[in-house]
């Protein structure tokens, strides 16, 4: 994918988070009304119209990542603001609506959203075109990457290199080559200690089910359309080693049986948690 390109994957992980918002049975694991704003009437309307399509296997299996991730990752943001960190970088942030929809908690901290220019562009007009305030804790961090790294850039946008931060990176690995994912994990180590990431990584298909590797396969052709292929999977086990050779304190990653458990237990089996991608968390 060109940094100079607005991504149309970013774009589709709000697609999926309002689809939710819409078909999904109670309690939603991921409440985001902004997202339903974002998209407008039209598009809500036409995914009512079109609720067969989303109701498929396979595109329950990819909502249900994309909604448990960011439930996820704020859930562990609000731990960490607890702790005393006041930066919230969100690295490739796309459409990510946390910054217009935060709590009362998350008022004191600064929230940092780094993207490419392109797509950064295309979601202010959204959000003007539709009305959705900017809080004044929240900053957009554009940055064409072919020409800056990532740290140089965080700090010629106000991120204090010298306070507890939180970095969540969801859905952008596996666009990358290792080398590029290292030097980002090798950023965040440059902050204090209690800062964390929270990120996705794409197990290798060998790995997977027929059934997952169905999906894999699909959404490989449909990415790669579109500009943005696969590049990058990891084992558990290699994340884990990779994040603890790097200089992570604390490394884990969530479980199917810990997010069962959190998260779907108390609600309808209407979703599924898939193997494909998943989720991992790290501390300085």
């Amino acid at each position: 994918m060109s940094e100079r390109n607005a991504s149309s994957t970013a774009f589709g992980t709000l697609y999926m988070r309002a689809v939710h918002q819409l078909l999904d049975a109670r309690p939603l694991i991921l409440d985001d009304p902004v997202a339903l704003t974002l998209l407008g009437e039209d598009t809500v309307r036409e995914i009512k119209k079109n609720h067969k399509h989303h109701r498929t296997p396979e595109a329950r299996a990819l909502r249900t990542h994309v909604v448990l991730r960011s439930r996820f990752t704020e859930d562990r943001l609000a731990d960490a603001v607890e702790r005393g960190v006041s930066q919230y970088v969100i690295l490739g942030a796309g459409f990510d609506t946390f910054a217009f929809r935060q709590p009362v908690w998350a008022r004191k901290i600064k929230i940092f959203e780094v993207d490419q220019p392109a797509t950064q562009s295309q979601k202010l007009t959204r959000l003007k075109n539709t009305g959705v305030n900017i809080p004044p804790n929240v900053k957009f961090v554009d940055m064409d990457f072919e020409h800056e790294a990532l740290l140089e850039g965080l700090v010629r946008h106000g991120v204090s290199l010298n306070e507890a931060s939180f970095f969540s990176w969801l859905g952008v690995t596996i666009y990358l080559r290792e080398e590029s994912i290292d030097a980002v994990l090798h950023t965040v180590t440059k902050f204090p200690a209690k800062s964390e990431i929270v990120f996705t990584f794409t197990q290798p298909p060998g790995l997977l089910s027929e059934k997952e590797n169905r999906l894999h396969s699909s959404l490989s052709k449909i990415v790669a359309g579109a500009g943005e292929p696969f590049v990058s999977f990891f084992t558990p086990e290699a994340i884990e080693n990779k994040l603890r050779n790097i200089g992570f304190k604390r490394v884990a990653i969530l479980s199917r049986e810990e997010a069962e458990r959190r998260y779907f237990s108390q609600r309808p089996r209407d979703l599924y948690i898939s193997n494909r991608s998943a989720v991992a968390y790290a501390m300085l």
